[in-house]
């Protein structure tokens, strides 16, 4: 009996854990990058671009380079080793403004 009041314990415990790390990163599921307000943002050669300015709703990030707005699509970040990257040049990023 005491054994499985045990694993009855165990399996609430490890359901609970789950659920709260699902909900505490939600975009985790998805795989999708999230862009950070002050996160540098780097190019697809390692060059940095510069820090995000804002965040759209979309996930895109905006940052202001050689005194011009440009926002870099969210479909072109990636987090690699930990940095906000892009899979764009500098630029291409330049372009977009």
């Amino acid at each position: 009996m005491k054994r499985s009041w045990f694993a009855v314990l165990v399996c609430a415990f490890v359901s609970i854990s789950a659920a709260a790390q699902g909900m505490s990163s939600p975009d985790a599921a998805t795989g999708a990058p999230v862009a950070v307000k002050g996160k540098m943002l780097v190019a697809a050669n390692g060059a940095r671009l510069g820090t995000v300015y804002r965040v759209g709703t979309d996930g895109s990030a905006q940052l202001i380079i050689d005194g011009k707005m440009v926002t870099v699509p969210a479909s072109t970040l990636s987090i690699t080793d930990g940095k906000l990257t892009t899979s764009l040049t500098k630029s291409e990023v330049l372009a977009l403004h």
